[in-house]
């Protein structure tokens, strides 16, 4: 028995390491989507930016700039709602509760279309009645800018709601759409500039019009797919219950509060810059920002993509998955960030160049050295995040809420302060660099009061509840790539169930059902395409139950409709499938995130 017990933890072991590498296809695969659709925001202020040095004039680049705090203001907002609904629908797709998530999808649009609409007013009324005057002292900038605004309130609404509607569409496997979305406001939004701003002249407001009339025809794309056929979830359908809303605020805050936070520090900084460099830096500051937004969209779409895969995992309790998902983010995303940060250090003048081309002018040293310094604050916020996106997920509110605050507010703006009068431009963007370790040091400092010792483990730093999920020994996990590993299922599963003092029918029909659904996938998904396929199967043993869950990468394909196929010409066809639905009470299946899931209970 010891002999055999050693057996299977090497074969778990095996199969874990196998199912880190699916993880890790599977998160790269969702990543350029949210890549993308992270860096549509980022793409608005890079061209604003271009346009702004090169066909109006630095005034417009700092009312760029003094802009950004409303614009993470808004950020704010669409990140509490946009962040709360991702995480409790993925709670509930780890459920299987479809029907919770049309409800929260209805309730949803329409709270968002009401705050977009209040917001809208404000933001045109201090336009247009000259409410800016607390933003800047001087007042060639002040102009330009209640202009700007009076064209960037004409997109709040369709930008607020295709936030919304962007997490709804990975949940329905079609991030492809979001990707379809973000390159045709790219489209549009550069064409428009060339047309407002460098043929019509109309300056500012050119450049604000040109970005909002973007976001509605991004907005409507995005829309289209909901009100088609295709779509489960309906832009009509469920109810708008306001039940929810009061979870969704309570779980999306934190990260909001983060880019709350993020408006809080804006404001600071741009009155330090302000005082004490002027509008050139001001405009600095704005350009590097703007410019690295694009490679900050990296960061945001591992977010995203960590974020939707954590909620469902803890929706699961699949324990082990969490810490691999962790370990992606540590051993790929972050050196990836890095490697992405060596070569922006390195092309940091010719980047410059896009903008600013007098090299006596103090403003393009200053956007020099904030490219260069700004850049390795990247990994740093891609650990930070990560780790804040899981706490946040399982309600550690104390430990999100601490370091948003660090990170949002305290330390950038705090050193900036102690930093700029010695250092100039320079000393903010330091402080944003040492604000990036201490965060770091928050996280590992944390865990370290927290498990009483110095973390060792990603586990460690994680704070996993001891009472989530099962632990190893009450799991098997196994790999299938081929047909003869899809056989070997049954073995090995009844083989654990009978170790765990499963009666011998029950362990029978646990090692029967999977090795029929693995050997189906093998020979109809894996057949479809040219694309390598695995198949991930898991068997957990808890309170004197059997759950079995089986996921796969091909093609959407439910199980339910193909036993229901009947052949008089072959009786035998599909068989196996309808014998599994008759023998067994409790089967789930659904297909998210690009993978067939299915949960069979016994």
């Amino acid at each position: 028995m010891a002999g055999m017990m050693g057996q299977s933890d090497n074969r778990t072991i095996k199969a874990g390491d196998n199912s880190l590498d699916i993880i890790r296809k599977m998160m790269f695969r969702m990543l350029p989507i949210q890549v993308l659709f992270a860096a549509v925001g980022s793409v608005n202020g890079l061209v604003s930016s271009y346009f702004a040095t090169n066909y109006v004039g630095i005034d417009a680049m700092t009312a760029v700039g003094l802009y950004n705090p409303f614009t993470l203001l808004i950020a704010a907002i669409c990140t509490v709602l946009a962040g709360g609904c991702a995480i409790i629908c993925g709670k509930y797709l780890g459920q299987n509760r479809f029907d919770k998530i049309q409800d929260i999808f209805s309730m949803d649009l329409l709270i968002t279309a009401g705050l977009a609409l209040v917001i809208t007013l404000i933001v045109a009324l201090m336009g247009a009645f000259d409410l800016t005057g607390m933003l800047t002292e001087d007042q060639e900038a002040r102009q330009v800018l209640n202009i700007y605004i009076m064209g960037q309130a004409i997109g709040i609404l369709p930008y607020m709601l295709s936030t919304q509607l962007a997490p709804f569409l990975s949940i329905e496997s079609m991030g492809k759409r979001s990707m379809q979305a973000g390159l045709v406001y790219i489209a549009v939004n550069l064409v428009l500039c060339f047309i407002f701003v460098q043929v019509m002249a109309l300056g500012a407001f050119g450049l604000a019009l040109s970005s909002s009339l973007g976001m509605w025809v991004m907005f409507g794309v995005e829309l289209q797919y909901f009100l088609s056929k295709r779509s489960k979830i309906k832009v009509l359908g469920g109810s708008a219950n306001l039940s929810e809303m009061a979870g969704i605020i309570a779980v999306g805050f934190p990260g909001g509060a983060s880019a709350l936070y993020l408006t809080i520090r804006g404001l600071i900084v741009n009155g330090l810059l302000d005082r004490h460099t002027g509008v050139a830096g001001i405009s600095a500051f704005a350009t590097a920002n703007n410019l690295l937004g694009i490679f900050w969209a990296i960061q945001g779409g591992m977010l995203v993509v960590a974020r939707l895969l954590i909620s469902v995992s803890v929706g699961e309790e699949d324990r082990s998955t969490l810490v691999n998902i962790m370990r992606v983010v540590t051993r790929y995303f972050i050196p990836l960030m890095i490697a992405v940060d060596a070569v922006i250090f390195a092309f940091a003048v010719p980047l410059t160049y896009i903008f600013y081309k007098d090299t006596s002018q103090s403003v393009f040293s200053m956007t020099v050295w904030g490219i260069r310094i700004l850049c390795f604050c990247m990994p740093f916020e891609v650990f930070a995040s990560i780790f804040s996106c899981f706490e946040q997920i399982n309600g550690n509110q104390l430990y999100v809420n601490l370091l948003a605050l660090l990170d949002g507010v305290l330390c950038v703006a705090g050193f900036s302060a102690i930093l700029i009068v010695p250092m100039g431009t320079n000393g903010v963007y330091a402080a944003n660099l040492l604000n990036g370790v201490v965060c770091v040091l928050f996280v590992i400092v944390f865990a370290w009061v927290f498990c009483r010792r110095m973390p060792r483990r990603l586990e460690d730093l994680m704070m996993i509840p001891d009472g989530f999920g099962v632990s190893e020994d009450e799991r098997i996990d196994i790999t299938v790539r081929t047909s003869e590993e899809a056989v070997e299922v049954a073995e090995k599963i009844q083989e654990f169930c009978l170790s765990k003092g499963i009666d011998q029918k029950r362990a029978y029909f646990a090692a029967l059902a999977m090795e029929e659904m693995a050997v189906n996938i093998v020979e109809h998904g894996f057949t479809k395409d040219n694309k390598d396929h695995s198949i991930d199967v898991r068997v957990t043993h808890k309170d004197d139950k059997v759950i079995l869950r089986i996921k796969d990468d091909c093609i959407p394909f439910d199980p339910k409709e193909r036993s229901r196929v009947f052949s008089p010409d072959d009786p035998a066809k599909n068989m196996g499938i309808r014998m599994i639905y008759k023998i067994m009470e409790d089967i789930e299946y659904r297909n998210t995130l690009g993978l067939n899931i299915l949960t069979v209970r016994i």
